[in-house]
């Protein structure tokens, strides 16, 4: 009879009848050893036909995911865990020594791709909308309070969690999972960077102080893709037709009461470059 030894729990071994009625799928899509799981890869074949969920599972709403556990691999992989000398152990130990061995630390980038996939519309309308609008999400201020946050990396899942618990869901749907919000494609982040912050403009100075609120100058629109779905007043061009522009409410009457003269130009434009024309 051949005999498959486990490598874990240590002197258990399993007969290659029972190991076909327990795992029978293991047994009719078989994995040869000749491939190389020395690494793991979301883009696989085998590995993109699952869902997330059959090996992330979320107990809590830490903003680090955890490893899978043996049993998430198993399922497909029972032979190469019963094969001595294959690396895939290696994946997330640091060592493979011992009856517990030590697991690797969750990374904090990934040599794979993840885009996100975030419409402002979705979230700024019906029980989507979160409590404190946009600044659920903006949080904090950069560059001394020129521009405002935009949650990205592992830290913005802190942010995402607050509505997409481990058990949430709208219509049935599930809102817990990695692919409610991202794809293996390729992931562009959007810049804090605007052409207004070089001509003087602070969010800081545009906010509860002002009597001024995120739809007082910006807009979304629903469908577009993520770095053009939200609207700005135009800083380089103060009068286009049908937009609005930093001289809508700077125009020497409505901005901080009128008593501040905004029709000087040198207000905004204070680089030593600036000239104005004849």
């Amino acid at each position: 009879m051949v005999m498959l030894m486990l490598l874990r729990p240590k002197g258990f071994s399993l007969c290659l009848r029972t190991f076909s009625l327990l795992f029978p799928l293991a047994l009719v899509y078989p994995q040869g050893n000749d491939l190389d799981y020395s690494k793991f890869r979301h883009s696989s074949q085998r590995h993109a036909s699952v869902s997330c969920s059959s090996c992330h599972h979320r107990n809590d709403n830490s903003a680090r995911p955890s490893f899978p556990g043996h049993k998430d691999c198993t399922g497909c992989h029972l032979s190469q865990f019963t094969t001595p000398n294959v690396p895939m152990c290696s994946i997330c130990h640091t060592n493979v020594n011992g009856n517990n061995p030590p697991l690797t630390a969750f990374p904090d980038r990934f040599k794979e791709s993840f885009n996100l996939k975030f419409d402002h519309a979705q979230h700024m309308t019906g029980a989507a909308r979160p409590k404190n609008g946009c600044t659920s999400c903006h949080t904090a201020t950069l560059r001394r309070g020129l521009a405002l946050s935009i949650p990205a990396n592992l830290a913005a899942h802190g942010q995402c969690y607050t509505c997409h618990t481990p058990n949430s869901q709208a219509s049935g749907r599930d809102l817990a999972s990695c692919g409610v919000c991202h794809d293996q494609k390729p992931y562009g982040r959007t810049s804090t960077d605007s052409a207004a912050f070089r001509l003087a403009f602070s969010h800081a100075q545009h906010g509860a102080r002002q009597r001024l609120g995120c739809a007082d100058c910006h807009s979304y629109t629903a469908g577009l893709p993520q770095k053009r779905q939200l609207s700005s007043p135009r800083a380089l061009e103060h009068f286009p037709t049908g937009n609005n522009t930093c001289a809508t409410c700077h125009n020497g009457k409505r901005a901080f009461g009128g008593d501040l003269d905004f029709r000087n130009c040198r207000r905004c434009h204070t680089g030593q470059s600036f000239r104005i024309g004849n």
